[in-house]
């Protein structure tokens, strides 16, 4: 089976309430959810919170300010590091900051262990805040539970349509390359890489049926951390290290620009000669995944969102920022946030 039907046939599985566990044979996922679980106890449970990057970014700075929620699991929380600086919620946060000179105020909703059928109730709060834009980082803790890809999937759709219906932008950071996770052995780490892979580009399929866009984070935790493993994964080899989250958010925060209308001027247009197209989603989908930081959203052609092979998607990959200055949240009082 082609990457494309592979991943179209899970995200129909999704749609349709199928398991979706043809696409990589019942036995050979029942494996790799037992070498998950292995794999889990080797790296532990998260006894320790991570700093909460929750508060005031650009104080003092024009407004109205930029409301953002983040969601997900502990690579959205940043779990593994010591100072709040260095989560991915106070990267994008500064990021914007940086980028807009407007006062972003920003609160995770994101825990470790978090699983893609947590989103619900994570969503319950984050709606409170009234937020311009999400951003999504979750399903890798649906592997090590033994969650059915395709419930995985419908559940992710659900709760992006859940956002679009309040009028919330959505940035949804598809599944990371589990082939780099070192815990788990080979050769069903292979096996993993293939199946995250084809579960991103199943979640990609997904968020834009539902109305979000999506950013590929396959290799920025694929090549990249494979080739310095020390950098960028922290001491359980499971969670990045700062300079990874770093590396996370940078891929991150040109697609959170773009959803709230703030792409810097040259970032506008489309450039063929980076690799920008409109193709039909299935093959956005599987071409998103190859390259870290690629991003997918609906568009028209003729007036229309759909051709003969589905729904028309614009395939950005967009310029990364300048790191920005790493600010420590605040409160609205002005103060500087708790940490732990």
């Amino acid at each position: 089976m082609g990457k494309a039907a592979a991943a179209r046939k899970l995200a129909a599985a999704a749609a349709y309430g199928g398991g979706g566990l043809s696409v990589m044979g019942a036995s050979l996922y029942g494996l790799l959810r037992l070498e998950a679980m292995i794999a889990r106890r080797r790296i532990g449970n998260a006894d320790d919170e991570p700093p909460d990057s929750s508060g005031w970014y650009g104080v003092g700075r024009p407004g109205p300010e930029i409301e953002i929620v983040l969601l997900g699991d502990s690579s959205a929380a940043g779990y593994g590091v010591e100072s709040v600086q260095d989560t991915p919620g106070a990267h994008l946060g500064s990021g914007v900051v940086d980028v807009t000179d407007r006062q972003v105020h920003l609160r995770s909703f994101a825990f470790v262990g978090a699983q893609t059928r947590d989103l619900d109730r994570q969503i319950d709060s984050a709606l409170a805040e009234k937020p311009d834009v999400a951003v999504i980082l979750v399903g890798v803790n649906d592997v090590t539970h033994s969650r059915r890809p395709a419930e995985s999937v419908r559940l992710l759709e659900a709760a992006v349509r859940r956002l679009r219906g309040a009028g919330v932008d959505v940035v949804v950071g598809t599944c990371p390359d589990l082939g780099t996770i070192k815990p788990i052995a080979p050769p069903l780490r292979q096996v993993a890489r293939m199946w995250s892979r084809r579960l991103a580009a199943a979640q990609t399929i997904a968020t834009i049926e539902a109305g979000g866009r999506t950013v590929s984070l396959g290799s920025v935790l694929g090549s990249t951390f494979t080739s310095a493993p020390a950098e960028f994964f922290g001491p359980d080899r499971f969670h990045p290290s700062a300079a990874g989250y770093a590396s996370l958010a940078s891929v991150l925060l040109p697609s959170v620009l773009a959803a709230i209308h703030a792409a810097p001027e040259e970032d506008l247009a489309p450039e063929p000669a980076r690799g920008d197209a409109i193709l039909p989603v299935t093959e956005a989908a599987v071409e998103a995944v190859r390259v870290a930081g690629t991003e997918v959203d609906g568009t028209l052609i003729g007036g229309a969102t759909r051709g003969s092979r589905g729904r028309w998607v614009q395939l950005r990959r967009r310029r990364r920022q300048p790191e920005p200055e790493v600010e420590v949240p605040r409160t609205a009082e002005g103060e500087p946030a708790a940490e732990g």
